[in-house]
């Protein structure tokens, strides 16, 4: 049975667990930011890339087993939807605070 790679959420629980007496500069907040996304991004394609690979073998009849391919497919298929409710969330509290006065 595979595993999952929960690399990208540790890696993000990390960056957001820092010390709270090492302050970091607004740069590096973001810097940390954009590489967590960037690396959650590149995960969710690579299992994108994965699952298609798997799928055009299965269709040109190569050596491929049918439960591989099933099981590829939807662990794309909820990567993909995990991340588009992270991205819901985000844009959502991204609105609650632009609409917050000050």
């Amino acid at each position: 049975m595979e595993r999952i790679s929960f690399s990208a959420v540790n890696h993000a629980n990390h960056v957001l667990k820092k010390e709270h007496s090492n302050t970091n500069t607004p740069y590096e907040a973001q810097r940390d930011f954009a590489s967590v996304l960037k690396e959650s991004m590149n995960k969710v394609n690579e299992t994108q890339v994965t699952s298609d690979d798997l799928t055009t073998k299965l269709v040109n009849g190569e050596d491929v087993e049918l439960h591989s391919v099933m099981i590829a497919s939807q662990k794309a298929s909820v990567t993909m939807q995990a991340t588009l409710e992270v991205r819901n969330k985000v844009v959502e509290a991204y609105q609650e605070m632009m609409r917050m006065s000050i």
